[in-house]
């Protein structure tokens, strides 16, 4: 009987790597010598076992515990460490004693692993997860990933047969990730853009022109799908998807944040003293708004509605947000340096008479 190779070998790691990097690296190679991806190629298929197998046991905490203790000796029960399984594992997996009677993956969600790997290749069904049993020899999954399941294929003693059909699944195409950048009202309002990206269809490399319509209020961050955009799926799969990550230009003068907009109105000091009005700019057009007698530097007006839609509801909009900054005159000629004076001195004579 062959020597099997260290688990951790076969997944290209270090005894004692965490749980992260087991699946990482699980992922990586289960994808890669997937049968479907090698269809007819025997050792690809040997090399799917042999990394299933290693997963299956190091991705489990109490195996991998056993495992590291006894190495292969822990589910074998000829072996010193015996086996704490009852004979599951390794009767499933093809060891000592001939065929098996029950075959399944305790401690762990490989639905999860797959859809991870393979995102919509068994898309045909919601997933039921692994079960099932059986008499010795050959046994079929029940339900497996989907409703199609596994129905052509099942374990034969060394591992996987036939398990994932004859290389004839439909798998949709990855999706693809750009960015775009918009102004920022055009971020506010919505606009329509064109984009130029290199055609994953194409073989040649050609590069295609696509209009992009930017939702109303989106914001830094948030991406726009468009279907059917991807990578090209197989066997008669939906292709995947292009996700555009928006990046929303600066506007001078004026801040985001989520809805509303903060912005700053600078009026004279004489304004500031004695009230009045003073005009503010908004994404909608200027406003006339009324400053109160005796307002100070800093002072927040607020302007409902002035601010970005949501993107949920269009009758909902934001505030905006504007702080009144006071113009402090720089240069006074003669007379008005003596008005101030004068005011200086009856407001210094006010504030003794008060405290008085």
């Amino acid at each position: 009987m062959a020597v099997k190779r260290d688990y951790y070998e076969v997944l290209g790691l270090t005894k004692g790597a965490d749980a992260a990097a087991i699946k990482k690296a699980y992922r990586k190679l289960a994808k890669k010598y997937h049968p479907d991806m090698n269809p007819g190629d025997k050792e690809a298929e040997k090399k799917f076992k042999e990394v299933t197998e290693a997963y299956n046991v190091l991705s489990d905490p109490e195996k991998k515990k056993l495992y590291d203790q006894f190495g292969h000796a822990a589910f074998d029960e000829t072996g010193g460490g015996g086996n704490p399984y009852g004979g599951t594992y390794r009767q499933a997996y093809g060891g000592p004693g001939g065929g098996y009677r029950e075959y399944h993956f305790e401690g762990g969600n490989m639905d999860d692993v797959f859809n991870d790997i393979f995102g919509d290749i068994f898309h045909h069904g919601k997933s039921q997860g692994f079960s099932g049993t059986g008499g010795a020899g050959r046994g079929n999954f029940r339900g497996g990933f989907g409703d199609g399941g596994f129905q052509n294929g099942g374990f034969d003693g060394s591992g996987f047969y036939g398990g994932f059909g004859s290389g004839n699944f439909q798998a949709k195409g990855s999706d693809l990730h750009a960015e775009v950048t918009v102004g920022f009202d055009e971020a506010a309002f919505g606009c329509d853009k064109i984009i130029r990206l290199q055609d994953p269809n194409s073989a040649n490399g050609a590069v295609q022109s696509l209009k992009v319509h930017i939702p109303a209020g989106i914001d830094s961050g948030k991406s726009v799908r468009l279907r059917g955009k991807g990578m090209p799926g197989t066997n008669g799969g939906e292709n995947g998807d292009l996700l555009l990550k928006v990046q929303v230009a600066e506007k001078p003068g004026y801040e985001r944040k989520g809805m509303d907009v903060y912005t700053t109105v600078t009026v004279p000091f004489t304004t500031a003293v004695f009230g009045g009005e003073a005009v503010v700019n908004t994404l909608y057009g200027n406003v006339l708004c009324k400053i109160r007698e005796g307002t100070q530097s800093g002072t927040k007006i607020r302007l409902r509605g002035k601010g970005i839609v949501s993107m949920k509801d269009p009758s909902v909009h934001g505030d905006q947000y504007v702080t009144v900054q006071i113009e402090v005159p720089k240069y006074l000629n003669p007379a008005a340096k003596q008005k101030l004076k004068e005011f200086e001195a009856a407001y210094a004579g006010k504030e003794k008479t008060r405290t008085a």
